[in-house]
């Protein structure tokens, strides 16, 4: 059960957050419910919510700008449920400080799935050097890589990458964003360059690259490390 977490439901579509509240009660999340974006950011402020459910499409405000208005206090996941379906959308969504974008309609054991896993990234921030994943143990300050306890031999820029997807596990992030953070704003185009170092990456920490449990793709939008 998950009595301590609490999931603020952001969405002006009726049926839509009674299904949420009837899914999310029934796993055990307590639910807060705003109908339009003025009342979530009042919500959000006020419930110090686990986790917001945001759709975009809202009356009053658009909901990339709520996006982009609580993602200056709140450090906690925002997972966005939309019927807006384009690249560029869920693209500036993630920029804008998504951890993920879901289309409408969605299936409930997805959804309930993704949550875990944004709660779960979300709760594993410490201060501790080391992040263990499965097999996988990163040090942050030694900049060493174990897989079952044997050392990697993982270049500065695989480490740079691998760090970087790690200390955002259950996140999408996007090429641009990856390829600005690891290697600067000249290479924010440079997605090829980036599948070329993913791919290498996959085979020192992967038991199977062709299928990858970790490093995950997001077709046409960036990455995702998983567990």
């Amino acid at each position: 059960m998950n009595e301590e977490e609490t999931i603020l439901v952001i969405d002006d579509e009726k049926q839509i957050r009674r299904l949420l509240e009837l899914t999310l009660s029934a796993s055990g999340y307590k639910v807060i419910l705003s109908v339009n974006g003025k009342e979530g950011l009042i919500d959000a402020a006020t419930n110090h919510p686990s986790l917001i459910l945001l759709d975009l499409g809202l009356p009053d405000i658009d909901g990339q700008e709520i996006l982009k208005k609580v993602r200056e206090w709140y450090q906690k996941p925002v997972i966005i449920l939309s019927v807006r379906d384009s690249e560029e959308e869920i693209i500036k969504a993630l920029d804008n400080g998504a951890n993920d974008y879901l289309t409408k309609p969605f299936r409930s054991g997805e959804l309930l799935a993704r949550i875990r896993a944004a709660l779960r990234s979300g709760n594993d921030v410490s201060d501790s050097s080391e992040m263990t994943f499965g097999s996988i143990t990163i040090d942050r300050v030694s900049h060493i890589v174990r897989k079952n306890n044997e050392i990697l031999k993982l270049t500065a820029t695989e480490f740079s990458l691998l760090l970087l997807l790690a200390k955002n596990s259950g996140r999408v992030l996007t090429h641009q964003y990856i390829l600005k953070e690891v290697w600067g704003y000249g290479y924010i185009e440079q997605t090829q360059y980036l599948r070329v170092f993913v791919a290498q990456l996959r085979k020192k920490i992967e038991d199977n690259p062709s299928k990858p449990l970790l490093l995950i793709t997001e077709s046409g939008i960036g990455y995702r490390f998983g567990e």
